[in-house]
């Protein structure tokens, strides 16, 4: 018999799991702040239920199981990067960032990636299966409880599409933003696609407040076709049609991501097509240099170009920012701690005897 996801319920769900069993309204309100304000990971720690409630609780539903595998702190920034493990080979990897207005959390959605953008380590190891809404929330706890210190900001970029793992998402924003709950303000989450065009209209017709971000990467279908693979089902007039669309709906503007690779995007020709392509559109450009990453020869755009091509964009009226690098020494960004451990278990040939032998 499968056991119930009882952290992923809302407090109506809850109530109604609650009669089902018999027990009074206020044990649902009791076992929500168990397990979406304290997020706690055992049945045994609620010690204000009955001990044959948590017994029973323990036999019919389950919390993930959310252990820290890895971490890793910046000695440049304070950045902290954790390996997580929700099982036997299910890694997921979250980034904690200090910031003058408090801390920001990049969380995963997914175990693994299906997207394959060729600038990212997130599709690396390949993708597994969908994160629940109680696991990408005990991400946020399981941060909160090491560092001791509030989270407040919460970033849906790590590894996976946020968007190919819709409904679980859209549960998590709900209970994140409970005030019975994390509490969070949905205008301190953003999320990031890398453009399923189908669910961004969906997405607008929940007006949630949130910040979308749009992985864009590159001016024409070309280039974005090279880069990212979903391009080919989504071309760059249909997804910039469907975040026309998101702003209209929403009044929100949308962060346009883009990162910068010597020789690939960084030409003022892009410059150029990505300022008339984006004219007159509520939003604005993030540029990023690209991360290094061991199975790409990408290399970050020069100081110069990134300061060219920032200037041409603002010429020509779009709002331009350069993402600070947080975490360079400590491999930061998406799939790299995970691609290095999964890397690590593979069995190995000995180059002595040709036998394998696990990393």
């Amino acid at each position: 018999m499968s056991k119930t996801d009882i952290g992923s319920m809302t407090l109506l769900e809850l109530q109604a799991f609650a009669a089902d069993m018999g027990l009074p309204k206020y044990r649902a309100a009791q076992l929500f702040s168990w397990l979406q304000e304290k997020g706690v990971r055992s049945f045994s720690d609620m010690q204000n239920l009955p001990k044959v409630l948590r017994e029973t609780l323990a036999e019919t539903c389950f919390l993930p199981a959310c252990t820290i595998d890895t971490k890793l702190c910046s000695a440049l920034d304070g950045t902290t990067k954790y390996l997580l493990e929700f099982g036997p080979g299910e890694y997921v990897e979250c980034v904690v960032m200090r910031y003058k207005y408090g801390l920001s959390i990049c969380i995963s959605t997914q175990l693994g990636c299906k997207m394959g953008c060729s600038f990212c380590a997130s599709a690396i190891g390949g993708f597994k299966r969908q994160l629940t809404a109680s696991e990408m929330l005990a991400e946020i706890h399981t941060a909160q409880k090491d560092l001791g210190e509030r989270i407040a900001h919460v970033v849906l970029m790590g590894t996976g599409e946020p968007l190919d793992n819709y409904e679980n998402v859209l549960r998590f924003l709900h209970l994140a933003t409970d005030e019975h709950g994390l509490g969070l303000s949905m205008r301190h989450i953003s999320l990031s696609t890398c453009g399923v065009v189908p669910r961004i209209y969906d997405l607008a017709k929940e007006r949630l407040g949130l910040t979308l971000s749009v992985s864009l990467h590159a001016p024409n279908d070309a280039i974005r076709s090279a880069l990212m693979p979903v391009n080919r089902t989504w071309g760059v007039e249909e997804l910039l049609r469907a975040c026309r669309a998101y702003t209209q709906q929403t009044s929100r503007r949308i962060s346009f991501e883009y990162t910068m690779i010597d020789g690939v995007n960084d030409s003022d020709a892009c410059a150029m097509e990505l300022a008339d392509k984006l004219h007159g559109m509520l939003c604005h450009v993030n540029l990023i240099p690209v991360n290094s990453v061991r199975e790409t020869q990408y290399k970050k755009s020069r100081a110069q170009r990134l300061r060219r091509f920032s200037e041409l964009l603002e010429q020509r009226g779009l709002t331009v920012t350069v993402r600070r690098t947080l975490g360079e020494d400590i491999d930061a960004s998406c799939g790299q701690l995970r691609a290095k451990k999964l890397d690590a278990q593979k069995p190995q040939t000995s180059p002595e005897n040709g036998r394998l032998q696990r990393g």
